[in-house]
């Protein structure tokens, strides 16, 4: 059971109201972290906009929840990994790539550069060396792609925390083990 209380969309109010309407539109659902975060209008906005701008970015969706597979799994966050299992699979992110990410590993050059400088980020907190660093520009990610997968591991450290830190119910389809 969710520690907070989950907003109702036929229930809410003012900004709440309009971001789960949007949130809605978007998805034709309104997931449970949503609901969640709508207790304070501030960080489903937020949330909201950091989310769509990185629509715009040069990473692919595929690369995006690659990042977003394994972040969560890094940081055991039930509810990300059923919801970015799910959202992969829209994007059309192949069953066994979907597991693979969560591991770390894909078989294209980029993405592996991608996961290893997302994984070096989570697992250090941030403090990557300039050997890390340095990787990541050698395996071919420009300064733009790096900025970029710093900010998507960010947008998904904070999803990942807040379903952790508030046990939001779980309303995807449960990942499978790897």
């Amino acid at each position: 059971m969710s520690r907070i209380n989950l907003i109702n969309p036929e229930s809410a109010a003012g900004s709440s109201l309009t971001l789960l309407n949007k949130v809605k539109s978007a998805l034709g659902i309104v997931p449970n972290m949503t609901r969640a975060m709508a207790v304070s209008p501030a960080v489903l906005e937020g949330y909201l906009s950091f989310s769509s701008a990185l629509t715009s970015a040069s990473l692919s969706a595929s690369q995006r929840e690659g990042i977003a597979l394994f972040v969560a799994e890094l940081n055991r966050c039930s509810y990300c990994l059923a919801a970015h299992t799910a959202i992969a699979g829209l994007v059309k992110v192949p069953s066994d790539e979907i597991l693979t990410s969560r591991k770390g590993i894909s078989t294209d050059a980029k993405t592996q550069a991608i996961l290893e400088f997302s994984g070096a980020i989570v697992e250090k907190r941030g403090r990557i060396s300039q050997a890390d660093y340095e990787a990541a520009l050698s395996s071919g990610l420009s300064e733009a792609e790096i900025t970029e997968v710093i900010a998507v591991v960010a947008l998904n450290v904070f999803t990942n925390y807040f379903n952790i830190a508030l046990e939001v119910d779980v309303d995807f389809p449960a990942a499978p083990s790897l």
